[in-house]
């Protein structure tokens, strides 16, 4: 007798342990590893288990994966972050504009005036105090501030392949001459011995 969804095999403790490990960092080797299974387990079989269909993983194992994706499931839910998410993100990040966070003379404007977005995804800003001689004293002459905003190429291509839109995909067209087309077709089925040489 098969088992239902509703009788669905039991975790081991090593495999429980292995699908919390497996949610920290999605590395199926370390997760294994982690959780205590042998090296050559972890390398070869732990990627099985978390492959991308249920239908790749060993039968014996499909609980595993069932428990990992559950799991995941679960967490999606909890912090509410799923492909929609992500989607308004990378929007978010595509429609920065340097002018959001310049003042009219070129200067940046306090950072609690910028929009939501640049707080949120500037990559990094340095600030640099610039200092000179006056006379015998030195002082602070100027400040140097450095942002750096998200890639936004990189930005791009992960919209483009989200959403599929296929932008960076080469298209090509074929169009084959009908007289060609069956001199092809003749030659396979002279190959085949299909034809009779008529």
């Amino acid at each position: 007798m098969t088992k239902t969804a509703k009788e669905a095999v039991a975790l081991t403790a090593r495999q429980s342990r292995f699908r919390d490990e497996y949610l920290l960092d999605l590395n199926a080797t370390k997760a294994a590893l982690r959780a205590g299974f042998a090296k050559s387990t972890a390398e070869k079989k732990a990627p099985l288990w978390v492959g991308k269909s249920r239908e790749s993983c060993p039968d014996n194992m499909k609980h595993v994966w069932d428990a990992v994706d559950k799991a995941m499931q679960e967490r999606s839910e909890r912090v509410q972050i799923d492909a929609d998410y992500v989607l308004r993100r990378l929007v978010e990040i595509d429609q920065m504009d340097v002018l959001d966070i310049l003042n009219d003379d070129g200067g940046l404007k306090p950072i609690k005036e910028w929009p939501k977005a640049w707080r949120r995804y500037v990559a990094g800003m340095d600030v640099s105090e610039i200092w000179g001689m006056n006379g015998d004293e030195r002082e602070q002459i100027g400040v140097l501030k450095k942002i750096k905003w998200p890639d936004k190429v990189k930005n791009l291509d992960m919209l483009g392949k989200h959403v599929d839109v296929q932008a960076w995909k080469e298209r090509v067209e074929h169009s084959v001459d009908e007289k060609l087309a069956e001199a092809i077709m003749a030659g396979r089925r002279r190959a085949r011995g299909d034809d009779d040489g008529s």
